[in-house]
C-alpha cells in the first residue's frame, strides 16, 4: 500500500512540475506522449512565449503548413514570435487532444485574435517522439450563432 502512495505522490509532483502536462492531465485530455509533446510545445510557444524551450519538441525537417510561418526549426523560432507580436493577447485554452497513428490534433480556444475568440485545431505529424510537421485551422467565433452548441 505504501508503494502505491509513494508512486501516486511522485506522479503528482511530476505533473505539477510541468504546467502544460498538468493542464492536459487535469482535463483528462491525453496521456499519450505525442499528445503531451504537442500540448507542451503549444503551451511554451504561445502561452508562455518561451520559444527557445518550445523548439526542443521539434525535429528536422520541420515542415510548416501555416503560410505565415517559415519552414524549419529556425522558421518556428522566428516566425512564431513574429506572429504572436501581431496579437499580444494571444492565448490557447486546450480543450481536447486526439492521437491517430503519427498524427496529433489539439483543439483549443484561442483568445486574442478576434472579438469573440477563435477556435483552432493544430495538427502535428510526429516522428520518433518529435513534432516534424504542422497544420492549423483557425475559425473566429461569430457574434451571432444559429444554435446553442459551442464550438468545443
Amino acid at each position: 500500500m505504501n508503494k502505491i502512495l509513494v508512486l501516486a505522490a511522485a506522479v503528482a509532483l511530476t505533473v505539477t512540475a510541468n504546467s502544460a502536462y498538468a493542464q492536459s492531465a487535469a482535463k483528462g485530455l491525453t496521456t499519450n506522449p505525442a499528445g503531451i509533446a504537442a500540448v507542451e510545445f503549444l503551451d511554451l510557444a504561445i502561452n508562455q512565449r518561451k520559444i527557445d524551450e518550445a523548439v526542443k519538441y521539434l525535429a528536422p525537417p520541420y515542415t510548416q503548413h501555416n503560410l505565415q510561418i517559415p519552414d524549419g526549426i529556425e522558421g518556428a523560432r522566428t516566425g512564431i514570435p513574429a506572429f504572436i507580436n501581431l496579437f499580444p493577447g494571444l492565448h490557447l485554452d486546450f480543450k481536447r487532444v486526439m492521437v491517430d497513428g503519427d498524427l496529433v490534433m489539439v483543439h483549443s480556444a484561442l483568445a486574442g485574435m478576434a472579438d469573440h475568440g477563435s477556435v483552432v485545431v493544430d495538427i502535428f505529424r510526429v516522428k520518433d517522439g518529435k513534432l516534424v510537421e504542422h497544420w492549423d485551422v483557425i475559425e473566429p467565433v461569430p457574434a451571432v450563432v444559429a444554435n446553442n452548441n459551442t464550438m468545443y
